[in-house]
């Protein structure tokens, strides 16, 4: 529970605010608006993110935290 704590620490410093990293439609929005990743359709939200690891940190991050 610290890890996911700690990774949820880095996601809002990336972010600069208050964000719940299991949600979609938040997680989609703030990664085109703020880092420019448009994610890939794909079957579900973590397929899409783990076909962008190497676009940006932050989605490694919202990733770990997603499956911790």
């Amino acid at each position: 529970m610290v890890d996911k704590n700690f990774t949820l620490q880095r996601i809002k410093i990336y972010l600069g605010g208050e964000v719940d990293p299991n949600s979609d439609a938040q997680i989609t929005e703030l990664l085109r608006d703020k880092f420019n990743v448009v994610l890939p359709q794909r079957r579900s939200m973590n397929e899409s993110l783990r076909d962008c690891t190497s676009d940006h940190e932050i989605v490694g991050l919202i990733l770990k935290y997603r499956s911790s």
